[in-house]
């Protein structure tokens, strides 16, 4: 009995990616350290939950790699696109703004009986690279046909709608870079994505009327916030000073003080954190790990040409990149503030959790790619 259990934990453990497993171990690491040497600040509620967090998404990515993705998407593709819109639309009934919030987002949906408030948006990323590459992989080979677009259109417009719906502006531009990216890797010509730019140029005037104020009021004053520097550029400006104060090697794990005044500075600026505390180094380091990351997902989607798997990983790559450059962009005061965390380092617990499982998704690619599987 033991010698089977041996062999079964020996088999699950090959089947992770070092490369993977170690980058997101470093992130999660970096994440605790700096919110623990922040706990006077942040709460020790904070670095609790982090560290609770860390461990159950250490423990789903090995569960998830260990699933074929073949068996789940072949099977489930189409109970999870009603899940995915099921769930967006339960959330625009019933969603709240979440604690402490300060927009009008519904995007936060409280759990009966425990009272538990997640961000379903950041699950369904899971589910609807699902169905996506599901859907991609069907019209492999036509994706250039309109009758072909239509569909993908219309799958990938019912979601992004939902989020859109829900005020989340931030999380609803992820969805749009992974979608953009998945068609990419999918071979759709270039002419549509020229043709989908110059949509978005014609019909930017009509979308800015359907914002709410303080949306644009984030994207103007995002791209110049010494426009508004004592209310809506206050955060950025301060981010960004934080990073200056951190100069080279930072003020020490318990040092700084700028980061305090920072709203957010566990969550959205959590960069800003790091970078007072461990300096240019520390911030170089993060976003370092986060390059190697995506380096080795869009790999094991090389290798997993013409299966899609391949689509898989590449859309779990496409949410890394979108939100690291973004989270970024807005830390360093180049960016408009609208909202998203920094992979594996911000706290979060449906953040952390998703972005686990993505990965643990990518791990599950490269384990159960027909030509990689592990002989028994």
């Amino acid at each position: 009995m033991l010698l089977k259990i041996k062999l079964f934990l020996h088999d699950a453990v090959r089947r992770v990616d070092p490369i993977l497993l170690l980058s997101t171990v470093a992130l999660s690491v970096i994440s605790l350290v700096t919110v623990y040497g922040a706990v006077d600040n942040f709460g020790l509620s904070k670095l609790r939950m982090q560290f609770a967090m860390a461990i159950l998404g250490f423990l789903l990515t090995f569960v998830v790699a260990n699933l074929d993705y073949h068996i789940i998407v072949d099977r489930l593709w189409l109970p999870l696109l009603l899940f995915s819109m099921g769930i967006l639309a339960l959330t625009l009934v019933l969603g709240s703004t979440g604690a402490a919030m300060e927009t009008s987002n519904r995007s936060w949906l409280t759990i009966p009986g425990i009272g538990v408030a997640i961000q379903p948006s950041e699950f369904v990323k899971i589910t609807f690279i699902c169905t996506f590459a599901k859907h991609l992989s069907v019209v492999e080979g036509r994706i250039n046909h309109p009758k072909s677009l239509i569909g993908l259109f219309l799958h990938a417009g019912l979601i992004v709608g939902l989020i859109l719906l829900s005020g989340d502006l931030g999380v609803a531009l992820v969805y749009i870079a992974l979608v953009l990216i998945m068609l990419f890797c999918a071979g759709l010509h270039g002419g549509y994505f020229l043709a989908a730019a110059g949509i978005v140029v014609v019909a930017f005037p009509f979308l800015w009327d359907f914002m709410a104020s303080y949306q644009q009021d984030r994207i103007i004053v995002g791209f110049n916030p010494s426009l508004d520097p004592v209310d809506r550029g206050w955060q950025p400006l301060l981010s960004r000073q934080c990073i200056e104060n951190g100069g080279l090697l930072g003020v020490g794990l318990f040092g700084g003080g700028d980061y305090e005044q920072l709203a957010a500075s566990h969550t959205d600026f959590i960069l800003a954190t790091v970078c007072e505390k461990f300096g240019f180094v520390g911030g170089f380091l993060v976003i370092g790990t986060l390059a190697v990351l995506v380096v080795r997902i869009l790999w094991i989607a090389r290798q997993a040409n013409h299966d899609y798997g391949a689509y898989l990983a590449a859309g779990v790559a496409a949410v890394i990149i979108a939100q690291t450059l973004e989270n970024v962009g807005m830390c360093l005061a180049i960016l408009p503030t609208i909202g998203l965390t920094l992979p594996f380092v911000s706290c979060g617990g449906s953040s952390m959790l998703a972005t686990f499982m993505l990965v643990g998704m990518v791990h599950s690619v490269r384990a159960h790619r027909p030509s990689w599987r592990i002989r028994e």
